[in-house]
């Protein structure tokens, strides 16, 4: 069945039956290699290495804070404070307190949880000495990828260790750990915000933020001494709510993160989404983070033969390369501090390193004091159990699905489509700008290469090498006998997902040229494939915005002479159909039709399904369903390169009943405009 906007109503469309013999010869014609081993990574790893900022030459002190407050306003303004996150910062701090536990000897645990952000708890402990007086040294202790949590018995002994030097401690639950571990929070989810135009970076930060904030307002905090630390994950959160707030005056990152130029070449090192969240790379690096704590303590541990990540022999150098010339502007290169645990040398947070904590903590915060001890107190003893440790949340808690499904009811913004032939040219050139910016669309031209060509039976194929700005994309040119039209093909998964469409479309007399676009079937990265997908968003670009420009230039390509007419493109796959309705919107020009087997009817359906970015990165482009769904985006790809050529064709196949529904209006309104 398909459904076409061109023409109202549903048309039948029934298969031919695909010969086994002819079946055969199409797999071998497309079972080619045509690109060599390895070349989507090691493009991709190019691609994202050159875009990544560099840390500015240090002059002087004074350059050097106004380059940091910069950094700092950028960070949080242009990658963390973005769409409904503004509105999340500036909400008022909420804390339930709820009881206290005994803890041992010296000090209780108090359990609390606090408002992230509206409907968002955060469960919690604070570890209080028994005796205070004064202003005394407070920190956060946030933890990584264990399932544990805050109850991990490392996190606990380093609170309690706190706590019995006299140090007022709040141990933070992670989110995706410990009580909060539900499938809902895991960290592949938080992409769906971005895809809302609000970064999932935020709930992670506003926890961090307002963690200190709470800290911070006990009355017997020290402001002037304020430590965070962590493993892993827990580094992450070290080195970002550190760099970034600088009330944090010691920071303690274990095994946490590396440079993003460290981790393009050094693959254990790409982290999940919130370490690789979207522009961020085009503001700040980490190691400008690593630099921005100047001249604030810091204390940077890593393990010696880590089994996870950051390994110290490839993480720490940059790093410190980075931050060394800044602390030396201030002469306080006494604060920077490293660690590199050998004993056991795994990912850890084990005795030596919480050791190697304590010994900072005496220097920088317990210089005066005569009796501070450096080795750890022997509290094993004292270490509680989760059920004891476990905090009462609201039953209708907010996670990552439920933010965004909150924030799906008013998008897209501007939805409306334009009501006449003169609104609908200035719409078309303000929507098509618009897009283009959202998923940085560029106007690739291709060169083309052909390494061969082959017959089988009836079918020729010629294969091409297209190079396309940065990017290679290998394509097929299938031909039986004399053609009469031309067939741009793509298929998720590849182009040999598509055989039995590429016999019909071969026995209607069209020439089928089959891409295999970015990250689908040889242009597939070989290795950590949606980790660098991640990556490329990080450094201000996009999938999307790669793939239908690879779509659009190889269109374009095919069209010039147009000695078979205007190109045809058609996606099979949902993921493939929405980069070809992208690239329809943008390029009005050279695709004369765009046909869509197995679209979305919305894109919000990403979200209403629950869908993780590490299953289909591109189609989680930042901010798109902010202003584009579905119905948009194909009223954007029917309209013409000009005002006197005809309206185009967009051909939805086998539409589901909510693709019917959502565009349902569409087929009206190209009558209306045609008039």
């Amino acid at each position: 069945m398909s459904y076409r906007i061109l023409i109202t109503g549903l048309i039948s469309l029934a298969p031919l039956p695909l010969a086994a013999e002819e079946a055969a010869d199409l797999r071998e014609l497309l079972s080619r290699s045509i690109l060599g081993k390895d070349t989507a990574l090691k493009e991709v790893q190019d691609f994202c290495e050159s875009r990544i900022v560099k840390m500015p030459d240090v002059a002087d002190r004074a350059s050097w804070e106004r380059t940091a407050e910069q950094l700092r306003r950028d960070v949080l303004d242009k990658v963390i404070y973005r769409g409904q996150a503004a509105v999340w910062r500036d909400a008022k701090l909420r804390i339930d307190w709820l009881g206290q536990i005994e803890g041992g000897p010296g000090y209780v645990i108090k359990k609390l949880r606090y408002e992230a952000l509206p409907g968002l708890w955060i469960p919690a402990l604070l570890y209080e000495p028994e005796k205070l007086s004064g202003k005394v040294p407070v920190a956060m202790n946030v933890n990584g990828h264990d399932g544990k949590g805050k109850a991990a018995d490392y996190k606990q002994i380093r609170c309690i260790n706190m706590a019995k030097r006299g140090m007022i401690v709040l141990n933070v639950e992670w989110l995706g750990m410990g009580q909060l571990r539900g499938e809902n929070y895991v960290h592949y989810r938080m992409n769906q915000l971005d895809l809302c135009g609000t970064p999932g970076l935020a709930p992670f930060f506003l926890s961090m933020k307002r963690g200190l904030d709470v800290l911070l307002a006990h009355k017997h905090a020290d402001p002037q001494r304020v430590c965070v630390s962590g493993l892993s994950g827990g580094g992450w959160q070290t080195i970002v709510i550190s760099s970034l707030d600088t009330r944090v005056t010691l920071a303690n990152p274990v095994a946490g993160y590396s440079s993003f130029r460290t981790r393009v070449r050094h693959f254990s090192d790409l982290g999940d989404s919130e370490q690789t969240p979207s522009d961020l790379a085009t503001v700040a690096d980490y190691e400008h983070l690593t630099a921005m704590m100047a001249p604030r303590g810091l204390l940077l541990t890593y393990n010696l033969k880590d089994n996870c990540c950051f390994a110290s022999g490839h993480a720490l150098a940059p790093l410190l390369a980075a931050a060394r010339p800044v602390y030396r502007l201030y002469d306080r290169e006494d604060r920077l501090n490293t660690h590199i645990n050998q004993d056991p040398g795994d990912h850890n947070f084990g005795l030596d390193n919480r050791q190697a904590l304590y010994r900072i903590l005496g220097d920088q915060f317990f210089a005066r004091s005569d009796d501070y001890k450096k080795d750890e107190i022997p509290s094993e003893k004292e270490v509680k159990t989760a059920d004891q440790l476990q905090v009462e949340l609201p039953k209708d808690n907010a996670d990552f699905n439920s933010l965004a499904k909150g924030l799906l009811k008013e998008l897209p913004r501007d939805a409306a489509l334009p009501s006449d032939k003169s609104a609908a040219e200035q719409w078309q050139r303000r929507k098509s700008a618009r897009l283009s910016e959202l998923i940085k669309a560029k106007p690739y031209e291709v060169n083309a290469e052909s390494p061969g060509s082959a017959e089988k039976g009836a079918l020729k194929a010629a294969y091409w090498k297209l190079r396309i700005g940065n990017w290679t994309v290998p394509a097929v040119e299938l031909t039986k006998g004399e053609p009469r039209g031309t067939t741009l093909l793509l298929a998720d998964g590849g182009r040999s997902h598509a055989i039995e469409a590429m016999a019909k479309l071969l026995a209607d007399g069209r020439r089928v040229v089959a891409i295999d676009f970015f990250y689908h079937g040889e242009s597939k990265i070989s290795s950590h494939d949606f980790l660098f997908a991640l990556l490329v968003a990080a450094v201000g670009e996009r999938p999307l915005g790669i793939q239908a420009s690879q779509v659009a230039a190889a269109a374009r390509w095919l069209d010039k002479g147009r000695e078979l007419g205007a190109v045809t493109v058609a996606a099979h796959g949902a993921r493939s159909s929405l980069a070809v309705l992208a690239a329809a919107a943008l390029e009005p020009g050279s695709i004369g039709e765009a046909e869509l087997h197995g679209s979305f009817g919305s894109l919000k359906q990403i979200i209403e399904e629950n869908r993780a970015v590490n299953t289909a990165p591109e189609i989680f482009c930042f901010g798109l369903l902010e202003e584009f769904d579905i119905k948009q985006l194909a009223a954007l790809a029917t309209l013409p390169a000009r005002q006197t050529s005809p309206m185009r064709s967009v051909a939805f196949q086998d539409p589901n009943e909510r693709l019917q529904r959502e565009i349902s209006e569409l087929g009206e309104w190209r009558k209306r405009l045609a008039r």
